[in-house]
């Protein structure tokens, strides 16, 4: 069964601890759901952009963190 995770850097690259533990996720929808819900405190805690991998390949990213301006 595959994994879906989370990688979280700085803007510069710079992998960084999450302020939130991530679990692991089974579905893309899942890691997705949890991500919309935590982006704030994973911003407030110094990340600044995710990468979604299913296992070890790289589905997407960097996705920035902060809000687009409007």
């Amino acid at each position: 069964m595959a994994a879906w995770t989370w990688r979280f850097e700085k803007a510069d690259g710079t992998e960084v601890q999450p302020a939130v533990e991530p679990e692991e996720f089974t579905t893309q929808g899942d890691a997705e759901s949890w991500i919309g819900e935590v982006w704030k405190d994973l911003l407030a805690g110094g990340a600044d952009q995710v990468f979604l991998f299913e296992d070890s390949t790289q589905i997407y990213g960097p996705m920035s963190l902060h809000a687009e301006p409007e």
